[in-house]
């Protein structure tokens, strides 16, 4: 049995096993613009402003202000970070941040086997800025607030409380993935000087302390990929300011989304419009994206992403032409979805449920930006 499918077996790592190889042509090309395996968008956007690939439908899951559909929780505003998460009957759970000063937190959707919404309530509150964050392997979504002082909370899905998680550092933190094989924790830092960590915790699952590092890379002439080193900080104060420590830590440009896939872990920088792969058994990073390079792209704007069962890496855009890309295991850029009307907005939180076949999103600002974020549901034929 092969590790991606033995990882499928187990329920408390679904939200680990919606991958497949990926990148594995070491130092290869940076992605360029291609044809989409899904074929071209619809010329005009169907009921919900979408512009979708033929055979793919979406649906409307929440709108800021208003009463989930059958539920009376009222959805939060500004969305953003989501994940994904399989539930004892069969269904699934979507959670969803909420990026505002100190009414921030996140709420949770619940979902039947069948795809019917069942449920919807708060599992944080009273934090700020809550803008990514990530999923573990034992069903727990970390909440990350964005700003200097923000922390990361893990939230539960059954009812208790959540809790600050400190050791996890002290600064602008946007969004964390966890490496399940090596048991570590990588968070990215959103600053036009913010850093690339890793948390290492002192017993694994537990998140209640640890060592945290920040990357120092070593990179080639051409800056595209090098090799990684880790240096401690200081959990309390943000790499970039410490004196100490950050001479000796590589910054990123604005560090965004982070996913762990199949042994590597991908992040976008959205300063300069990169995505980057970092793999831990080689200590090796490489630029697999760079919007730059190629002027033509669809691509701009890069923010949070996630990656599917096909290997293919979905990246959303935070402003630009409001699109969800994805680029191809064979490093093909091209266009999935797109969202009219919502200029002034940005997509946020993409996620797949368990199966593979239904895509969750926010715009977090809504139609024309003016503050009514939208969550979505897209279904369809996505590869396997």
């Amino acid at each position: 049995m092969k590790r991606r499918d033995l990882l499928r077996t187990s329920a408390a790592t679904a939200a680990f096993a919606l991958g497949s190889r990926f990148w594995r042509h070491a130092f290869a090309a940076p992605a360029r613009p291609g044809t989409s395996p899904y074929g071209p968008l619809a010329a005009t956007p169907d009921g919900n402003w979408l512009r979708l690939p033929a055979g793919f439908t979406s649906r409307v899951i929440a709108m800021t202000g208003v009463p989930v559909a059958g539920t009376s929780h009222i959805w939060h505003v500004a969305p953003d970070g989501g994940a994904c998460f399989p539930l004892a009957d069969g269904g699934w759970a979507y959670t969803s941040n909420s990026e505002v000063p100190l009414i921030g937190g996140a709420a949770v959707v619940r979902f039947d086997a069948g795809g019917r919404v069942t449920g919807a309530d708060t599992i944080l509150s009273g934090t700020t800025s809550n803008c990514a964050g990530g999923p573990t392997p034992w069903g727990t979504w970390l909440s990350c607030e964005e700003w200097d002082g923000g922390n990361v909370f893990e939230c539960y899905l059954d009812g208790r409380p959540a809790e600050r998680r400190s050791d996890l550092g002290t600064f602008a933190h946007e969004a964390v993935a966890v490496d399940p094989d090596e048991r570590r924790l990588y968070l990215t830092e959103d600053r036009p000087n913010g850093r690339f960590y890793r948390f290492t915790p002192d017993r694994y699952p537990s998140l209640a302390s640890g060592r945290l590092e920040a990357a120092r890379v070593s990179f080639g002439a051409d800056r595209m990929s090098g090799t990684v080193t880790w240096t401690r900080v200081e959990k309390w104060l943000p790499a970039a300011l410490n004196p100490f420590t950050s001479g000796r830590t590589t910054a990123f440009d604005g560090g965004e989304g982070c996913w762990y896939d199949d042994g590597v872990v991908y992040f976008t920088t959205k300063g300069d419009n990169r995505v980057w792969a970092y793999t831990p058994a080689s200590s090796s990073i490489e630029c697999i994206y760079a919007a730059d390079l190629s002027p033509e792209s669809p691509l701009r704007g890069v923010d949070n992403l996630v990656v599917s069962r096909s290997g293919d890496l979905f990246v959303a855009e935070d402003g630009d032409d409001m699109q969800i890309c994805l680029i191809t295991p064979d490093r093909v850029v091209a266009p999935f979805l797109k969202l009219d009307g919502h200029a002034g907005s940005e997509i946020t939180g993409p996620a797949f449920n368990p199966a593979g076949d239904r895509l969750y999103f926010s715009s977090q600002r809504g139609l024309d930006g003016i503050g009514i974020g939208v969550t979505f549901e897209v279904s369809g034929p996505f590869r396997r």
